[in-house]
């Protein structure tokens, strides 16, 4: 005896999907955000990101995992740091350029806990 199955479609959520993304989900259009996205459509997007997800990208807002990572910081040293809202690569950069005492200090904290994880992963 046989069975074909039919290969079932896996879909997500909007909110799953952008954060696989990495972009904001408020600032994706309606459509994203009312609908479920299939795995095809993931790849897609990923692979040939349309005007809005590549403008996205580039100048954001950004969420505080990307903004984490472009300021070379982690999350909570975001929050140490007051930055509890997403921002823009402006925003970003602007930060760069003034360097302020807690992300100067909060990036030597990143540095030390990756040279500490090097280290025991090298054990």
């Amino acid at each position: 005896m046989t069975s074909s199955k039919q290969k079932s479609v896996q879909t997500m959520k909007p909110e799953t999907a952008a954060k696989k993304l990495g972009v904001l989900l408020s600032a994706t259009p309606a459509e994203f955000q009312a609908g479920v996205v299939s795995r095809d459509e993931l790849n897609e997007l990923q692979s040939r990101p349309p005007a809005w997800l590549a403008d996205l990208r580039r100048n954001g807002p950004h969420p505080r995992q990307v903004v984490a990572a472009k300021l070379g910081v982690s999350i909570s040293g975001l929050a140490r740091g007051g930055v509890t809202e997403p921002l823009t690569t402006a925003e970003i950069d602007e930060l760069k350029a003034e360097n302020p005492a807690w992300l100067e200090r909060e990036r030597s904290v990143q540095a030390e806990t990756r040279k500490e994880a090097l280290r025991l992963k090298q054990r």
